[in-house]
C-alpha cells in the first residue's frame, strides 16, 4: 500500500478511522465496505453504528431497518463523512434522525510537528501483555465516559482486537508509578492513525497528551509513514491546530429514532 503524501488526501485517513472502529465490533457481522455495521456489545454510542453507507437513497430504508435489527438495544450512532454516499445526512434526517455530534478529521505532515521532551518524571512505554492492557484501558476509560461497571467489558473489547499486531501499537504514560496517560497508534492505509490519546484528570495541564500524541506519531514515521490523522473533540480541535494539525473534513453523527 503506497504512503499518503498529502494531508487533504482524507479518503485513506475516512478509512483508517473505519479500520479503528470496525476492529471493536464483530466482524462476522458486517464486511460490506458499502454498508459497515459493527457492534461491541458496549453500552456506547460511539462503539456501535453504522460506520459507512455508499448506497442509493432507495435503498436506505431498508438499510436503517438492518441497522435496527442488528443493533438495539445497544445505543448506536450512524457516521457520515465525505466516505459515505452523497446526500445521506439529508436523507437521514428527513426519516427522523437527529444530529448529535461532529468530529473533526485533522492532520498533518508528522515531519513538521515539534517534537518535544517528555514531561518531567514521564515515562512512555510500549503496552504488551494483559496485565499492562488493563492498567490501560483502566486509565484511559473515565476519559471517555465509561462507568467502572463498563471497564471490564472495555478491557475484553480491546483484547479481542488479536488479528491487528503489528498494526495497532499502544502506548502508556507511567509516573508516580502507575499509567496516568495513553495513545495508540492505527497503521492501516498509508497513514498514521492516533486514537485514546487521553490524560488522567490530576495530572491534566503538564503536556502528557500532546506528548503521547507526538509518540504515536514518531512511531508510525518510524514505519515511513507521512501524515498523521486524527479525529477531535472541540477542545482537542484547538490544542492540535496549535500543535500543527489542520482540520480536512468532518464526521456527523446521527442517531435515528428507535423502532
Amino acid at each position: 500500500m503506497s504512503v499518503v503524501e498529502s494531508i487533504h488526501d482524507s479518503a485513506p485517513q475516512f478509512a483508517n478511522s473505519r479500520d479503528y472502529y470496525f476492529g471493536y465490533g464483530d466482524k462476522k457481522r458486517s464486511d460490506d465496505p458499502e454498508f459497515m455495521i459493527y457492534r461491541s456489545h458496549l453500552m456506547k454510542p460511539r462503539r456501535n453504528g453504522v460506520l459507512r453507507y455508499t448506497r442509493g437513497p432507495g435503498e436506505l430504508d431498508a438499510a436503517i431497518a438492518r441497522a435496527h435489527a442488528e443493533l438495539d438495544p445497544v445505543p448506536w450512532l450512524w457516521w457520515v463523512g465525505a466516505d459515505s454516499s452523497a446526500g445521506l445526512a439529508d436523507h437521514l434526517l428527513a426519516r427522523g434522525a437527529a444530529q448529535v455530534g461532529v468530529l473533526p478529521l485533522m492532520a498533518a505532515d508528522i515531519d513538521r510537528l515539534d517534537t518535544p521532551a517528555a514531561p518531567p518524571g514521564v515515562r512512555v512505554e510500549e503496552v504488551n501483555g494483559p496485565r499492562e492492557l488493563a492498567a490501560w484501558v483502566a486509565s484511559y476509560s473515565p476519559s471517555f465516559g465509561l462507568t467502572p461497571e463498563q471497564v471490564t467489558g472495555n478491557q475484553a473489547n480491546e483484547a479481542h482486537r488479536a488479528d491487528e499486531p503489528g498494526s495497532l501499537v499502544r502506548f502508556a504514560a507511567w509516573l508516580d508509578g502507575r499509567v496516568v496517560g495513553t495513545s495508540a497508534l492505527l497503521d492501516r492505509h498509508g497513514v498514521a492513525g492516533v486514537y485514546v490519546v487521553s490524560t488522567e484528570p490530576a495530572y491534566r495541564g503538564r503536556g502528557i497528551g500532546a506528548f503521547l500524541t507526538l509518540v504515536a506519531l514518531r512511531a508510525g514515521r518510524e514505519r515511513g509513514l507521512r501524515i498523521g490523522t486524527l479525529q477531535a473533540s472541540a477542545d482537542g480541535e484547538r490544542l492540535y491546530s496549535r500543535m500543527g494539525f489542520e482540520t480536512v473534513a468532518h464526521y456527523r453523527q446521527f442517531q435515528l429514532p428507535r423502532l
